[in-house]
């Protein structure tokens, strides 16, 4: 009698955790869209800014979340199936998988955090100076681009302060035309409006627009950093589970095999 009750006991147990994978693997493809639209989301719209940063460090963690979103959509795939065909060998591998997004996503938010504690310093050694030597020199469209969507998207002139433009190559320069800060400095863009540095033209905003970015690429960062760790939290409690059913299916096969 109590071996019977316990062969239901097991059964019940299969059937449970064979539903709780089902569940666990929408909660999986949700966390897998959510990391590869923060990842896509970080490089397409966000792009412009990282030209003006040192390290890579920012856009790799991106491109770490996206790759871990794209292997999301096939692993909750397979993971479906093996729980449906109850086979160990596929099971094995989506346990496998999961340990391996688990890896990636772990370092995506660890890489996001680690860039946080150092975002300030970098910025405030490299962001000046990229500008000021950089800026509307040739071979170098990409950071005039970002510059200019810089200051108008975040309504700020110079690094510190317009006055950083005084030290540029670019306002040292004939193509300058005399202007004393960039076009995109002012607050209505009409052609050589940079000759003029009152406040009432251009953008004159305390901390400049390192404190603006700064603040901007923090807020991504803990936003990456999050969904990265957060769902990698979630794969760990999904390979549990799996670790727990195959070892289920393990035992229901030796005791087929022994009554046989």
């Amino acid at each position: 009698m109590s071996a019977v009750y316990k062969d239901d006991q097991e059964d019940w147990l299969t059937v449970c955790l064979k539903y709780l994978l089902f569940v666990f693997n929408f909660l999986f493809w949700v966390g897998g869209a959510a990391v590869l639209g923060v990842g896509v989301w970080t490089v397409l719209e966000k792009s412009d800014y990282l030209s003006l940063l040192a390290s890579s460090t920012f856009a790799v963690s991106a491109y770490i979340l996206i790759l871990a979103g794209g292997l999301v959509v096939v692993t909750g795939f397979l993971g479906c199936c093996a729980v449906i065909r109850e086979q160990r060998s596929c099971l094995s591998t989506y346990f496998f998988c999961l340990l391996v997004i688990f890896l990636i996503e772990l370092v995506a938010g660890v890489l996001a955090y680690v860039y946080y504690q150092r975002l300030s310093e970098e910025l405030k050694q490299h962001l000046n100076q990229t500008m000021t030597e950089n800026y509307a020199q040739p071979g170098k469209e990409a950071i005039t681009l970002a510059v200019d969507r810089l200051q108008q998207d975040f309504k700020c002139c110079g690094s510190n302060n317009s006055h950083d433009w005084t030290m540029s190559v670019y306002i040292s320069s004939k193509p300058a035309d005399g202007r004393v800060v960039p076009d995109s400095c002012c607050k209505t863009i009409t052609p050589h409006c940079g000759k003029r540095d009152h406040p009432s033209n251009i953008y004159k905003v305390e901390g400049g627009c390192i404190t603006k970015l700064e603040q901007f690429l923090a807020d991504h960062l803990l936003v990456i950093g999050a969904v990265g760790i957060g769902v990698a939290c979630l794969q760990l409690a999904g390979a549990v589970l799996t670790a727990c059913f195959i070892y289920l299916l393990y035992k229901e096969e030796e005791e087929d095999f022994g009554t046989l």
